[in-house]
């Protein structure tokens, strides 16, 4: 089937063409012509580019009207059909030959090569040379801009001006003013397999239909025009014997179907039809009039602006069985959305289907660098996942990108028709390219989207992922392909000598951009996100506190509570008689974090604490520890004072200094510090670090390995590992720990929230119902939780309905002191249970007897 039609969009390796009635297909760059595909060829041969080749964007624009033919229908496993066309003049040029060939004749041609003073033409006729003299076309070559001289592979609509030796050579001309001034006649003996697309003929209407009409032209010819192809300004006023100018839009020889088109812009060869808007491409529209109805088809509807659109019957509504005929007649009015535009039929699109209205992606144009997005899985490759965003728009997740780590069987983690949430990371409209991440932390992210040079100022932080770990440092990059570089001595607060140890491929890391230059696309990043402190932030000394300090490492203290600060407390050091100041920071307040905050919020100013260790002094303040383990290990003298002490095998008692997306960072008193890469920190899988491990925590490290000359110590904090062999006496000695700070924070409390302390786990109250919430749960008060905010959830209110005012008896599930929260249980089975009294040296001899 032979078809005229309009180049849509132009990428290097097809050309996206519109066709008649709202159809759409696609030429593969290897059906441009012969000359073409054989350059092609040379080129992929000789692996080096060749002057002479250029990319269909240098030859072609959207907008230009082509000849075609169909040269398969495939059918995708979505129900879609791919139209593949050829424009190669071979094989749209079939059905003439040398003999049939006349002056006036309009047919394709490519160019095949530039002479002295022209270019050879394959008009695709077996045994004849044509020949388009530069005269001829340097009219053409100036209108469309597309550099001094015709390119090798360029479709020209050519106009044959004389033929010589019965067909074996002919003259051609290109010139707008004479194609466009063509018109195909009786003497140019045109037949039923030679008849071209983009013909314009003069017709005879035969018959008015209300879906078209029927035409007679070139004496024995019959043609269809239908209800799409006529002239908008003449639709109602066509009749039998009109003598019209019409163009050919389509021919079929096998069943002698011709249709053409009465549509102003058609009726000059060469023409070009009318493009749509850009911003109207996608827009909602409240109201749009129907002007008819096809059963068959679909409807026609006027626009705001007047202009008319088309819906096929499939998107004015939801279902075939919702359909309803009766609200299309004329002059009813619906919302839809336009969704494409038809340039052959210089008619918009449009969808009354809700789903496509409210849409968020209806084409690329749409989507945005770092737009979190739903997809569908349609296929997993080597080079990574396919995934379906909407109709029409596909995107590819890279296999780097398939998760936080690499997967070596994605097949395992994900199946065909997964619905999964990405990322965009790159879109290019033009291209059609789409390229996404999967990574959670990337998706997740609430940083800034870096996606040009621009917007990477100095002391932005935001999320990228490493592409390359060497010597020199990381090279990390970000949306839109634009990347930095993090030198080897911003890697960490601690050096690291062999990046490629700690750093892998798609490791999504924070980092801090330090200096960017975006004319020359330099960007400077660090890994080291630690800003300068504010007021509140860290405590300093004040010149007076600024003396020579006589305490050393170890040594114990008492402390009297002057200020609370958001991150610590600032002490005075009780039996000095300089009043020397120094400061807690609240995760050295206690071996367990979470007691750590519990005992911040407690204390109050003025509070003495005893038995606090002299931990170090950086020249601006003193920091002080309450840890326990720490303390003990100091005391028990199992620490080391400096890096030449450190043996591997050791077992050293710490705290966590940083934790980074490569392992953690663990200080030990003295200050000596040492790295445990993600790999040995735990006998768990690790995916993210700081799942397993916290600043300020304390814990038992194993050195594993020490390099004098850098000082670097690495360690492991498996629990496998870091055991001395008694692990009953450890347990024992840890939760004794525990549960006397936590004696001592029900103590504290007994000053300020009475209340509060005397709730515990498992005791019985009496409260009232005050609200019933719209998730089931529900709120009570009484006199024993004062100020406390008491919640049961649906499940623990178990099958009882209650109402507020309503008196019910409560078990005590949890208490959060930081929150003020209590939550309890109205479940019948938990309320029967008669309390048992269980005494702390139970607690431990349980817990001694699970461990043994």
């Amino acid at each position: 089937m032979l078809l005229l039609g309009c180049i849509k969009e132009v990428s290097d390796y097809e050309l996206a063409i519109s066709l008649p009635n709202g159809l759409s297909g696609f030429v593969p760059v290897t059906q441009i012509s012969d000359a073409y595909s054989k350059l092609l060829t040379k080129q992929v041969a000789q692996g080096e580019l060749l002057e002479e080749l250029h990319s269909l964007p240098d030859m072609y624009s959207p907008g230009t009207l082509v000849r075609c033919i169909v040269t398969s229908v495939e059918k995708s496993a979505d129900g879609r059909r791919s139209v593949k066309l050829s424009i190669d003049p071979k094989e749209v040029n079939k059905g003439l030959s040398s003999t049939a060939l006349a002056a006036g004749m309009l047919l394709s041609g490519s160019v095949l090569s530039v002479e002295d003073h022209g270019y050879l033409i394959d008009i695709g006729v077996s045994g004849t040379h044509a020949f388009l003299p530069q005269q001829k076309a340097k009219n053409y070559i100036k209108a469309v801009k597309k550099g001094p001289d015709l390119k090798i592979g360029q479709n020209l609509n050519c106009l044959i001006v004389e033929v010589k030796n019965e067909g074996r050579v002919v003259c051609l001309s290109i010139d707008r003013s004479e194609v466009a001034a063509s018109i195909a006649t009786e003497r140019q003996n045109w037949t039923l397999s030679n008849l071209l697309p983009g013909l314009v003929v003069k017709a005879r209407v035969q018959k008015v239909a209300p879906l078209g009409m029927k035409l007679t032209f070139l004496s024995y010819f019959t043609g269809i025009v239908d209800f799409m192809h006529m002239d908008p300004e003449k639709s109602t006023s066509y009749s039998p014997d009109q003598v019209v100018k019409a163009c050919v839009l389509s021919v079929l020889p096998a069943s002698r179907a011709v249709r053409l088109t009465l549509r102003p812009p058609f009726l000059h060869a060469g023409g070009a039809p009318r493009q749509l808007p850009g911003q109207r491409l996608g827009a909602v529209l409240e109201e749009a009039t129907v002007k008819a109805f096809y059963k068959q088809f679909g409807a026609v509807f006027e626009l705001d602006d007047g202009t008319l659109a088309f819906a096929r019957l499939k998107h004015l509504s939801k279902t075939r069985k919702s359909f309803k005929p009766g609200a299309f007649k004329e002059g009813c009015k619906h919302k839809c959305r336009i969704i494409d535009y038809s340039l052959m039929d210089e008619m918009c699109i449009v969808s009354l289907k809700n789903q496509v209205i409210e849409a968020r992606f209806l084409q690329y144009q749409d989507i945005h660098t770092g737009d979190v997005v739903q997809g569908k899985v349609l296929s997993l490759k080597p080079i990574g996942m396919q995934v379906k965003v909407a109709d029409g728009i596909r995107g590819l997740v890279p296999s780097l990108h398939l998760s936080d780590v690499i997967l070596k069987q994605p097949e395992k983690k994900y199946n065909i028709g997964d619905e999964v949430k990405c990322r965009v990371l790159e879109c290019n409209p033009g291209g059609k390219k789409l390229i996404l991440t999967l990574k959670k932390s990337l998706v997740q992210s609430k940083l800034p989207v870096l996606s040009n040079y621009e917007d990477a100022k100095p002391g932005l932080i935001t999320h990228g992922f490493v592409v390359c770990a060497r010597e020199f440092g990381c090279i990390v990059k970000f949306y839109n392909d634009v990347k930095g570089l993090v030198p080897k001595n911003e890697l960490g607060s601690e050096p690291i000598s062999s990046p490629d140890k700690v750093f892998y491929e798609g490791q999504v890391l924070k980092v801090i951009v330090l200096k960017c230059e975006p004319q020359q696309e330099r960007l400077l990043l660090s890994f080291r996100l630690s800003s300068k402190p504010g007021p509140e932030d860290k405590w300093k000394c004040t010149p007076k506190e600024k003396h020579e300090v006589k305490y050393q490492i170890g040594e114990i203290v008492d402390v009297k509570i002057l200020k609370k600060k958001d991150n610590g407390l600032e002490v005075s050091i009780l039996e000095d008689e300089d009043n020397v100041v120094a400061w807690i920071p609240t995760l050295h307040l206690s071996d367990f974090v979470a007691t750590s905050k519990l005992l911040w919020h407690c204390l109050q100013e003025g509070d003495v604490l005893p038995r606090v260790m002299y931990l170090s002094d950086k020249g601006e303040h003193i920091i002080l520890s309450r840890k326990s383990a720490v303390i003990s290990a100091v005391q028990e003298e199992q620490v080391v004072r400096s890096f030449s002490e450190i043996q591997p095998d050791m077992l050293l008692t710490g705290y966590v200094r940083n934790v980074m997306p490569f392992g953690v960072f663990v200080e030990f008193p003295f200050g000596v510090t040492g790295l445990a890469p993600k790999v040995s920190m735990s006998d768990k899988f690790v995916t993210d670090t700081k799942d397993h491990f916290v600043v300020g925590q304390t814990v038992i490290a194993k050195v594993m390995s020490t390099d004098e000359e850098k000082q670097r110590v690495l360690l492991n904090l498996k629990v496998s590992e870091c055991s001395s062999g008694d692990s009953a006496a450890e347990s024992f000695a840890l939760l004794n720990q525990y549960f006397k700070e936590l004696k001592e924070i029900r103590d504290l409390l007994r000053r300020g929230e009475p209340s509060l302390c005397e709730l515990v786990p498992g005791k019985r109250v009496h409260l009232v119902v005050q609200d019933v919430r719209e998730d089931g749960s529900a709120l009570f008060s009484g006199s024993s939780v004062t100020g406390l905010t008491v919640t049961a959830t649906r499940y623990h209110l178990g099958d009882k309905n209650i109402a507020p005012g309503e008196k019910r008896k409560a078990l005590v599930l949890h208490v959060d002191a930081l929150k003020s929260e209590v939550y309890v249980s109205l479940r019948e089975e938990l309320l029967k249970q008669r309390p048992k009294r269980v005494s702390m040296r139970s607690v431990f001899g349980v817990v001694c007897f699970c461990l043994s």
